[in-house]
């Protein structure tokens, strides 16, 4: 699976927007919440782009594996993930250019830290239409402010 979504011709980035206008639209109402939160995919290998040894809790261990922040919009009508973004490890992955490339990570992305992934997500929710009365995530997420 993962060869035809790295070499097919598509705009994710698109895709995630008409998904969240879609929940925007179908999902808006005082008293939503947007919710971020990571996930982690464990891997055996070392070459996937942000794999390093690093804490998931998918494992609830240090395993091999990517990080991805997540960020769902839910509302009493329902709930939805809307956006996504790879966490890219600052000191394995953001100064070894030669990995970037190998992985397909453009070189303009830059490390992020994983509350500043969320602030860019909700920030995107909030400019594309989501209406919400609270933003939570776990204690991770209320360190950088």
């Amino acid at each position: 699976m993962q060869r035809p979504l790295r070499y097919a011709r598509w705009d994710a980035d698109a895709v995630r927007d008409d998904l969240r206008a879609y929940a925007a639209e179908h999902l808006g109402t005082d008293g939503g919440v947007l919710v971020a939160d990571e996930t982690g995919f464990v891997t055996k290998g070392s070459a996937s782009a942000g794999v390093p040894r690093q804490y998931t809790g998918t494992a609830g261990r240090i395993e091999n594996g990517q990080v991805g922040v997540l960020l769902a919009h839910a509302t009493r009508r329902g709930r939805a993930l809307i956006d996504r973004r790879p966490y890219l490890p600052e000191h394995s992955w953001c100064t070894d250019p030669e990995r970037r490339r190998a992985a397909g990570i453009p070189d303009e992305v830059a490390f992020p830290t994983k509350p500043r992934l969320a602030g860019e997500m909700i920030a995107a929710a909030l400019d594309g239409g989501s209406t919400v009365s609270w933003v939570t995530g776990d204690e991770a997420y209320g360190q950088d402010p």
